[in-house]
């Protein structure tokens, strides 16, 4: 997501300072130069954080919110201590602070938030974007579902599809060991035969859902970066090989699931948490998706 926002922004001729523990213009230990790039800038997004395709041991989990929580906080003292500070923060945030939701759709203004790691996760990176009183400063939490693009959870997919292991991903019973029950890493089963929901957002639509945060002053706190249509696992994973025209994709039942996860070193919850959102801030204030429907969006990612 960071490569595409800085194509985007530097196409349009915007001036980019991007912060990273490498390859950046800025680390994250250099605070008084943070402070200057933020001093003046019309518009600041945190994105930093460990990724959490990973398997939650003990080290995974504290470098997870370490991660964003520390970030967040340097960004917000820099912002605090700036005599001109930007008029908008736009800092990530997940949709998987939802609870599992089976029987109806997470908006800002009714969703309820979940248990365990990944919520707590989420909750406190929002906690943090939230801690300081800047005055001067527009925040908004971008709670993304998964997005779709070049790359991302449609490059293992499409792998998987082609060789014929494309089917959805079915829950169900599976052990739970006393130290993932006391962490809180645990998915306990939910929906069944791939019946769980996948709400998701193009690239895209990332960058214009930006853009138009920044233009319109009323949006503030948790917005939904979620397209308008979600669908089910089994429809998205029928929707993956028929772009791919593939045929056949046999379901592949949790007890295999968490067996591969193990293998590539990723969580199950990533495919069977069902995350039922609905942009609801974003079509009231009358933001128009370019991708709102899966199929499109797919094979936009595919090409």
């Amino acid at each position: 997501m960071g490569q595409h926002l800085q194509q985007k922004y530097r196409s349009e001729g915007r001036e980019i300072v991007t912060v990273s523990r490498s390859g950046a213009d800025l680390s994250w230990d250099d605070r008084a130069g943070i402070e200057q790039a933020v001093n003046g800038s019309a518009l600041v997004i945190g994105l930093a954080g460990k990724s959490v395709n990973c398997r939650y041991t003990p080290d995974n989990r504290a470098e997870i919110f370490r991660s964003r929580l520390d970030t967040t906080a340097t960004l917000s003292s820099a912002i605090k201590a700036a005599a001109t500070p930007p008029p908008v923060w736009v800092n990530s945030s997940t949709a998987t602070i939802y609870r599992h939701a089976e029987d109806r759709p997470m908006t800002e203004s009714d969703g309820e938030t979940g248990t365990g790691f990944s919520v707590e996760v989420a909750k406190a990176w929002e906690v943090a974007l939230f801690a300081d009183g800047l005055p001067g400063t527009r925040r908004v939490a971008l709670r993304s579902t998964i997005v779709l693009g070049d790359g991302g959870v449609l490059g293992p997919l499409r792998n998987l599809a082609r060789v014929g292991l494309g089917g959805a991903q079915y829950d169900g019973w599976w052990p739970v060991t006393k130290a993932r029950r006391s962490a809180r890493t645990a998915h306990l089963p939910g929906a069944k035969h791939g019946r769980q929901k996948f709400s998701w957002v193009h690239l895209d639509d990332i960058g214009r859902i930006i853009d138009f945060i920044e233009e319109h002053p009323d949006l503030e706190g948790p917005i939904n970066a979620a397209a308008p249509h979600p669908v089910d696992n089994a429809t998205f994973m029928a929707t993956v090989r028929r772009v791919l025209g593939v045929r056949i994709g046999p379901p592949m039942p949790r007890w295999m699931l968490e067996i591969g996860a193990i293998g590539i070193r990723t969580e199950t919850e990533l495919i069977l948490k069902s995350r039922w959102v609905l942009p609801e801030k974003l079509t009231d204030a009358g933001f128009e998706f370019a991708y709102p429907t899966l199929e499109p969006a797919i094979r936009a990612s595919f090409d």
